[in-house]
C-alpha cells in the first residue's frame, strides 16, 4: 500500500536531512517544460541586468550605487544621504508592502523566478554541475581532472558575481583600479574581493538550498502573507489519489496501442498520480508537493514541468500539479478580490504618493547648524557699532546637485547684528559636503531679560538656492548696563 503524504511528513523533519540526521545532498533532475523554458529566459535577462545596471550612468551617476564610504545612495539619477530619513522610511515600508501584495496575489514568484539565490543556483551553478558530472539520475562521468576542473569553474564564475557585487558598492571606476593594479597597492580591496568571492563559493558549493531551508525567514512568513486564495503551486489530490503504479494492457484482438489502466490490483479506482516520484527528483529543495502547502517550497515550478510530462506520456490531461490556490484545489472557487489584496494597494499608493512628494519638493541644499565645541556657549565682542554678543555655531551644507556651487550665510531680522565667518563663502562639490564655523554677533538688548534670542540664518547658493535655518542663542539677561568681560 503506498505511503500517504501525511505519513511522509511525519518521518521528515528536513528535506536535506537523512533518518540519521546527516546531511542529505541533492542533486534534482532538471524538468525542462514551459515553465522552465521562461523561467531561464527570465533568469538570463537578470543577470544581465544585475552585470550591466554598474555602468550605466545617469545624470552623470551610476544608475545604482550603495557607497558606504561617502554614506551616499544614488538611484536612477538621483543621491540620496542618511539624513533622507523620511525617503528611506517610505520606501522601506512601501518595498515590503509589495511583497506582501505580490505573495498574496502571486505565493512566493519572487523566490522561484527572480531570486538571486534561486537565478544563479539554477542556472549559472547547477548547469557547471552537469557539465562536468553529467545529468542527475544517469551514469556519473569519471576522470580525476574533472572535480578539480569543476571547482575551477566555479570559482571563475564566483570571482565574477563578487566583482559584479561589489561594483554596486565601490562603483565601476574604483574596481576597475583593483583589477588593473597589483593587489600590493590596495590590500583592503582584495581582501574584500576575495572574501566575497569564498562567501559565493560555500553558498553555492556547499550551503546551496540551505539558504532558502534555513537561512531566509521569507518561508517562515508564508503563514501570515499567504491565504486560501493565494496562487501557489499546488498538487491536486482528489483527481491523483489515491496513488501507484499503473498498468499497461494490450489490446490484442483489436491489434490496438498500450493504453492506461485506471484499476488498482485490488480492483479499486486509481487517481492519475502514477507515484512515479519525478515531482521530488526535479525538486531543487527535495520535498514531495503532494504532502501540501510546505515552507521549503520556492514555487519553482520544476514539479509542474515533470508532472505535465508525465501525464503527457500515460494519456492523462496536464495539471496534476499546477498553479492554483488551496480554495480552488478543495473545490471551491479562488476569490481574486478579497481584504488583503485591496488593503496592501491603498497603503502602497500612500506610500508611493509620499515617496513622489517628497522626492518633487527636495530641497537642492541641505542645512544644519549646531553650537561649537569647546569654549562658552557666548562672549561679549567690542565692535565699531558697540558691545556684542558672540555665539560660535557650525554650519554644515550638504550640496545636493551636480554642480559646484557657492553658499554664503547671513543674519536676518536682528538690528545691528552680523555674522562672522573667517573662510568667506563656501565653494561646495556635487553632492559635497562642507562645514564651516561661524560667529553670530547680536546685540545685548536682544536677549531681552529672559537671555534667550532666536535667530534666523539665510544661506543662499549660487544656483538660486535660498533657506532660512532658526537657531535658539543663549546670552545675558539684559539688565540695560552694558555686558563686563
Amino acid at each position: 500500500m503506498p505511503t500517504t503524504g501525511v505519513e511522509q511528513a511525519k518521518s521528515s523533519v528536513l528535506s536535506t536531512l537523512n533518518p540519521d540526521g546527516s546531511r542529505k545532498w541533492l542533486r534534482p533532475r532538471p524538468s525542462r517544460g514551459h515553465f522552465y523554458r521562461w523561467r531561464r529566459a527570465v533568469a538570463y535577462l537578470l543577470i544581465a541586468l544585475f552585470t550591466l545596471i554598474p555602468y550605466i550612468n545617469l545624470n552623470g551617476r551610476p544608475l545604482i550605487l550603495i557607497d558606504l564610504p561617502e554614506r551616499q545612495f544614488s538611484l536612477f539619477g538621483s543621491v540620496f544621504f542618511p539624513t533622507d530619513t523620511v525617503l528611506l522610511a517610505l520606501a522601506v515600508v512601501s518595498f515590503f508592502v509589495g511583497i506582501f501584495l505580490s505573495t498574496a496575489l502571486s505565493g512566493r514568484v519572487w523566490c522561484g523566478w527572480a531570486c538571486p539565490q534561486t537565478v544563479y543556483m539554477e542556472f549559472l551553478v547547477r548547469p557547471i554541475e552537469r557539465l562536468f558530472d553529467g545529468e542527475p539520475g544517469r551514469k556519473t562521468r569519471t576522470g580525476a581532472w574533472r572535480r578539480p576542473a569543476k571547482y575551477l569553474a566555479y570559482f571563475i564564475a564566483c570571482f565574477f558575481l563578487a566583482h559584479t557585487f561589489l561594483s554596486y558598492f565601490v562603483g565601476v571606476d574604483k574596481l576597475r583600479t583593483w583589477i588593473i593594479h597589483s593587489p600590493a597597492e590596495h590590500p583592503v580591496g582584495f581582501f574584500v574581493v576575495m572574501f566575497t568571492t569564498g562567501l559565493m563559493m560555500f553558498d553555492f558549493c556547499f550551503f546551496r538550498e540551505q539558504t532558502c531551508l534555513v537561512a531566509c525567514p521569507y518561508g517562515r512568513f508564508q503563514s501570515v502573507l499567504l491565504d486560501r486564495n493565494s496562487l501557489i503551486v499546488s498538487y491536486d489530490p482528489t483527481r491523483g489519489e489515491p496513488r501507484g503504479k499503473q498498468k499497461r494492457a494490450r489490446k490484442a484482438a483489436e491489434g490496438g496501442d498500450d493504453v492506461p489502466l485506471t484499476v488498482l490490483a485490488d480492483g479499486a479506482k486509481q487517481g492519475d498520480c502514477i507515484d512515479c516520484r519525478k515531482c521530488v527528483t526535479t525538486c531543487p529543495t527535495g520535498i514531495d508537493i503532494r504532502n501540501g502547502l510546505q515552507m521549503e517550497c520556492v514555487h519553482c515550478t520544476q514539479c509542474i514541468d515533470a508532472c505535465d510530462d508525465v501525464m503527457d506520456m500515460i494519456g492523462k490531461p496536464r495539471g496534476l500539479i499546477r498553479y492554483s490556490s488551496q480554495a480552488a484545489i478543495e473545490g471551491g472557487k479562488r476569490q481574486l478580490i478579497r481584504p488583503r489584496v485591496i488593503i496592501y494597494p491603498l497603503i502602497l499608493a500612500i506610500m508611493l504618493t509620499g515617496l513622489v512628494v517628497v522626492l518633487a519638493t527636495k530641497d537642492l541644499a541641505e542645512i544644519t547648524v549646531i553650537r561649537a565645541r569647546g569654549g562658552l556657549p557666548f562672549f561679549p565682542v567690542h565692535a565699531e557699532q558697540g558691545e556684542l554678543i558672540g555665539t560660535r555655531v557650525k554650519v554644515s551644507v550638504r550640496n545636493r546637485t551636480p554642480e559646484t556651487v557657492g553658499y554664503s550665510i547671513g543674519l536676518v531680522g536682528v538690528g545691528g547684528g552680523s555674522i562672522n565667518q573667517a573662510e568667506g563663502p563656501m565653494q561646495i562639490e556635487p553632492y559635497g559636503l562642507e562645514t564651516s564655523e561661524i560667529v553670530i554677533l547680536v546685540p545685548p538688548a536682544e536677549y531681552g531679560s529672559v537671555g534667550r534670542r532666536e535667530v534666523t540664518l539665510r544661506v543662499e547658493g549660487s544656483d538660486g538656492f535660498s533657506k532660512d535655518v532658526t537657531y535658539g542663542l543663549l546670552g545675558p539677561a539684559w539688565t540695560g548696563k552694558p555686558a563686563e568681560d
